[in-house]
């Protein structure tokens, strides 16, 4: 950690920060004036974006080396979360993805990916979401996935795992309603990553690059949704009514299904 004096925008707490839309959000959350704590498996790789940055933009950068896959990882960070009270935003966005079917993905990696996409975003949004409703201020960052909104061939799991974020997230912010806490969703498409090797995509054709967005693109994007006061940002979605649309057509079919009498198609 470097020993420079605290920053004005108070600490910054990133996951999944070694690689990708992660590293790119540290680096402009940095510029911003945040101090940081990046947060991932890979230490070496981890403390020289921690070094760069804090040099490059003389704000504190601190590596934060955990699996937020285990829960000795999670419970680690949701402590920090809440004895530091310069910690004033928290970006989830730490996940992974396998683009297997469900009968060839191994148990492990099943297990590995709903503990990372959904466990660890669950609880350190319960610990931030604490933390910011007792010091009265604080931002939260979800990174959801397009691929949660309807299923996609070849990732299960995944876009499952992304499905929870999108409906978790937008109950978190009916409970921050009231409150100086903001709740932002981010909604990627396809983006620029080392995840998509990770996951097995190099083993398949490429994606067109009219439909793959920059990881700085998204980030910059985002950033400008947040920015702008948005609840939900899909940085690649050019027709917002769509998602506007999707929205209203999930809440009337809740209300739908509330009813005592079964369907007249079912008598």
């Amino acid at each position: 950690m470097t020993t420079l004096p605290s920053s004005g925008a108070g600490t910054a707490i990133v996951t999944g920060a070694s690689s990708g839309i992660g590293k790119v959000y540290a680096e402009r959350l940095a510029a911003r004036g945040y101090d940081l704590v990046l947060v991932a498996r890979r230490e070496d790789r981890l403390r020289r974006i921690a070094a760069d940055l804090g040099s490059r933009f003389r704000i504190r950068a601190e590596a934060l080396v955990a699996d937020l896959s285990e829960p000795a990882g999670v419970a680690a960070l949701a402590d920090r979360i809440a004895r530091d009270a310069a910690v004033s935003l928290l970006v989830n966005n730490a996940g992974f993805s396998a683009l297997k079917p469900l009968t060839r993905t191994p148990d492990d990696v099943i297990a590995r990916m709903i503990a990372l996409n959904i466990t660890a975003l669950t609880l350190l949004s319960r610990a931030a979401l604490q933390a910011f409703k007792a010091r009265g201020k604080g931002t939260l960052v979800n990174l959801g996935s397009g691929a949660g909104f309807a299923p996609y061939p070849g990732i299960p799991v995944y876009g499952s795992t992304k499905a929870y974020v999108y409906l978790f997230t937008q109950s978190l912010q009916s409970e921050v309603r009231e409150t100086a806490v903001r709740v932002q969703l981010v909604l990627p498409g396809a983006v620029v990553s080392e995840g998509w090797d990770v996951a097995g995509g190099a083993e398949l054709e490429p994606l067109p690059d009219s439909i793959v967005m920059t990881t700085e693109d998204c980030v910059d994007a985002a950033l400008s949704g947040l920015d702008q006061g948005e609840r939900v940002t899909a940085p690649s979605l050019h027709d917002a009514s769509l998602l506007g649309a999707y929205e209203m057509a999930g809440s009337g079919l809740l209300q739908a299904v509330f009813d005592a009498r079964p369907a007249a198609r079912y008598v």
